[in-house]
């Protein structure tokens, strides 16, 4: 297909940064209208396609003129049931592992670990639903063709002419009522003709019901195997005009003005009986007319949406495609990385809603039956990352969806902890799926690694610390990272060599060390991520009991084995050590840097306050990147990151325009490759936190910004302690901020540029603290 020329509709025009003032949500429309994805083509391939989620119900939309396709998801859609994969009693061989490893027999420790300790690795996971067709009748050049994805609407469309008809389709997926609405319009009369049909690659039947509704049921199976759920999609078209038939298993619309197509979900997955649920669904939004629907969803995805903007400089006047081409040609693009940013917001607030499942490896959008990693939950940083946006990009309510995921591994990790372990509380190891399985399995080199409830257990912290809400740290937080810390008390053992309390056996996840003899092992004691969680999770926990006035023997323990927990330890050549001791690395430029995990996400390691450790994580980074580190997506959002908590804003840049350059798919997603989420939400996290920190006590303003954003502003971001920042910046240089306090606590903050509050008389100075009223703003001055 030829198209011969843009619209003028999908031309943007960059904005420019306007008068410091509103909130946010308080922007004129002007200020959001230039947050689009948009393409001169279909896409020709699904990483090329726009994707639209209501956190359940997904698709991703390729905007082809004659043959329209959406691929479909429905987030409980799973293959597999509760399988017990627990080794019970493999405690037993504990003692002699680790007197393995203390002597130094690390490949035997490992093989005995593999032999006795290992649980079986399943292949099942989340699935694609089908896709929805549409075939339309072709013949005349297609001229004006433009596709987009509207952030600000959440609606992908596509606009073109045939003749002198200009045709025009939308689609969203509404979280008010729970259903994906397309709708197909033409400036001309009798204009919309098309044939329907749902199908999936594998385990589906479909029926039609009456002359406007298609039915497609099934279960979800591994090829036969692992039954999981039963689902049910449904189809109803609504015409205005024309004529609407039935053919076989398909529908056929002819020359009708206008259509729209409402399309539901559901599954057994929470022990619903999908049919039913689908029925109501549909009659429910089958009331509705489409304006309604579309101004509800509109609504609804702004209220989370605009609490953030940003602003880093114009952009340019051409499709999304071709400015991604030019970045990878070399060409510096901010507001591109501006794009990028508000993208991330987008799928979080599009893969995760309260009640939803939590976003997986891909989000919610997969278009495969058996995709890669399961598409499951990887929480040995994937699914951590996934979440790192939500607090300081002002969408804690997206982060519930993680919370409960936390909450409902406690079951079967307590089992796993008991039967497996012999220890209290609950452990979660390096990944898991819709069933919630806790156990250790697959290999030793990945698999090894009972530290991922631990880390999940950061996050509930982290959502206290921005929201200050006292009942969700009592009833929630403080319960399940008690349980969390239960097992690491009883898993910690002393080091014979230096008297410290270390984990293990464990790994640093998915890497490797030589031996003294020369050959490669995974298993250690006490490998430095593990040491810096444990840290991480106990002074939490401390913290958390100080708070609401705990003082018991468990407290009394955490603090007891925090004062004896080995450290960091900075290496003969100024590195920070991953392992134990300073063994070779087969693998100097892994992708997992898990040694700093202390610098970020964790707070142990700071610029100010650790400074030696700080370098000592510096020369590590540097080292890493030297040897090739950082060549997927989420890696290399992890390393933004790092160089933002190092305050080193031209290498966190140049770690953004690489992320770009490197890692990111035609429509903006991440790619590992394949494709993956995560490192949409590592990037977005990490020029959030190149903008404003608040880990180490201060709100940071402009910690790491880089020449390349010489102007601009952020409105809407969060920090922790209950407050919301607004910055801008003239010429690299901090001009204004305003801070809305929310919890009316201290406000203490630090800036390269001397500031002052506005209704102060006091002299200007590099930190200013605070008093603050809960509901008031206060602004700052800058020299």
């Amino acid at each position: 297909m030829k198209h011969l020329k843009l619209a003028a509709i999908c031309m943007l025009f960059a904005a420019g940064c306007s008068t410091f003032g509103p909130r946010a949500d308080q922007l004129n429309e002007r200020e959001w209208k230039n947050l689009k994805l948009w393409y001169d083509e279909p896409a020709q391939k699904w990483t090329e396609a726009l994707p639209v989620g209501n956190g359940r119900l997904g698709a991703m939309v390729f905007g082809t003129v004659e043959t329209e396709r959406l691929q479909l998801n429905e987030d409980t859609l799973w293959a597999g049931h509760p399988l017990d994969r627990d080794r019970v009693g493999a405690h037993k061989y504990l003692p002699e592992a680790r007197r393995l490893i203390f002597e130094g027999k690390y490949v035997e420790a490992q093989s005995l670990m593999q032999r006795q300790f290992m649980g079986e690795r399943l292949i099942r996971g989340y699935q694609t639903l089908g896709d929805l067709k549409l075939r339309f009748a072709g013949g005349n050049a297609v001229t004006d063709y433009c596709r987009q994805l509207d952030l600000d609407t959440a609606i992908a469309s596509v606009e073109y002419r045939l003749g002198d008809a200009a045709f025009t389709r939308k689609v969203f997926s509404s979280p008010v009522d729970q259903c994906i609405v397309v709708h197909l319009s033409c400036d001309k009369p009798a204009q919309i003709t098309f044939h329907a049909e749902l199908s999936r690659p594998e385990d589906f039947a479909v029926e039609v019901v009456g002359r406007d509704r298609i039915l497609m049921k099934g279960q979800a199976t591994m090829q036969g195997e692992h039954k999981g759920v039963r689902y049910e999609a449904q189809l109803r078209i609504i015409p205005e005009g024309g004529e609407l038939t039935a053919t076989g298993k398909s529908l056929q619309l002819e020359n009708a003005d206008a259509a729209t197509l409402l399309i539901v979900a559901a599954t057994s997955y929470r022990g619903d009986n999908p049919h039913t649920l689908c029925d109501r669904q549909m009659a429910s939004a089958a009331k509705k007319k489409y304006l309604n629907l579309q101004r509800a969803h509109v609504s609804e995805h702004r209220r989370l949406f605009r609490r953030v903007a940003l602003d880093l400089g114009a952009g340019a006047d051409k499709p999304t495609d071709e400015r991604l081409a030019a970045m990878k040609a070399g060409a510096d693009d901010p507001d591109l990385c501006a794009l990028y940013f508000q993208f991330g917001r987008y799928l979080l607030i599009s893969s995760s809603r309260p009640g939803c499942m939590p976003a997986n490896l891909q989000g919610l959008w997969n278009e495969h039956i058996k995709a890669p990693w399961n598409c499951d939950y990887h929480i040995n940083i994937n699914v951590q990352m996934n979440y790192w946006p939500a607090e300081v990009c002002n969408l804690s309510e997206c982060h519930e969806p993680f919370f409960d995921l936390v909450d409902n591994l406690r079951p079967r990790g307590r089992k796993t902890a008991r039967d497996v372990y012999n220890c209290r509380g609950f452990v979660a190891h390096h990944t898991t799926d819709a069933c919630f399985w806790t156990s250790p399995i697959g290999n030793v080199q990945y698999g090894m690694w009972p530290s991922g409830a631990a880390w999940c257990c950061q996050h509930l912290w982290e959502h206290y610390a921005f929201e200050g809400d006292r009942e969700f740290l009592q009833e929630r937080a403080y319960p399940i990272m008690k349980e969390a810390a239960e097992f690491l008390l009883d898993y910690l053992v002393e080091d014979p060599k230096t008297g410290e309390l270390v984990s293990g056996p464990s790994i640093s996840p998915e890497n490797r060390f030589r031996t003294p003899e020369g050959k490669n092992s995974n298993l250690t004691m006490g490998p430095a991520m593990d040491q810096q969680i444990i840290y991480d999770l106990f002074t939490n926990c401390t913290e958390a009991a100080g708070i609401l006035g705990i003082e018991d023997d468990f407290t009394a323990e955490v603090k007891a084995a925090l004062a004896n927990l080995a450290g960091p330890q900075i290496g003969s050549d100024g590195r920070l050590m991953e392992w134990n001791e300073p063994f070779e690395e087969p693998a100097p430029g892994h992708r997992h840097v898990s040694h700093l995990f202390a610098l970020y996400p964790g707070k142990q390691i700071t610029v100010n306050g650790t400074p030696d450790l700080a370098a000592a994580a510096r020369k590590s980074l540097e080292y890493r990147l030297s040897h090739g580190g950082g060549h997927t997506g989420w890696s290399r959002a992890w390393i933004i990151n790092f160089w933002a908590r190092l305050q080193d804003g031209q290498k966190a840049h140049e770690n953004v325009q690489a992320l770009l350059q490197k890692s990111t798919l035609p429509n903006l997603f991440d790619t590992h490759p394949p494709f993956q989420i995560d490192g949409n939400f590592g990037g977005t996290a990490g020029i959030a936190e190149m903008l404003l920190q608040s880990h180490a006590g201060q709100l940071h303003l402009l910690p790491a910004l880089p020449s390349a954003w010489p102007d601009g502003y952020v409105k809407g971001l969060r920090a922790r302690g209950g407050f919301e920042v607004d910055i801008e910046w003239k010429d690299g240089k901090l001009r204004r901020a305003v801070i809305r306090s929310k919890l009316g606590a201290k406000c203490s903050i630090r800036s390269a540029a001397a500031i002052k509050l506005k209704s102060d008389r006091a002299i200007f100075g590099k930190t200013v603290e605070f008093d603050t009223k809960a509901g008031h703003n206060y602004v700052l001055l800058a020299d």
